[in-house]
């Protein structure tokens, strides 16, 4: 399993405070909420997935170099 670094960890961490709005873009997961998906961050893991409570009801991670959301901004 891959690891990233403590640097990569830390600038997703930077990019994705938590409270930040995202939408899915790729999730490569069979039980994936919709691509379009919106959500809140929760936090980023030390393995830098994002964690997110999606709109859906779902919580799957936005595995880091797997899968894929987008920073949204909802005024």
């Amino acid at each position: 399993m891959f690891f990233p670094s403590r640097d990569i960890v830390e600038k997703i961490r930077k990019e994705y405070p938590i409270g930040t709005r995202v939408q899915l873009v790729r999730m490569d997961d069979f039980q994936s909420p919709p691509i379009g998906t919106k959500g809140t961050v929760r936090g980023v893991d030390d393995t830098a997935s994002i964690l997110v409570s999606w709109d859906n009801g779902s919580s799957l991670n936005v595995v880091y170099g797997i899968d894929q959301c987008r920073k949204i901004d909802e005024k």
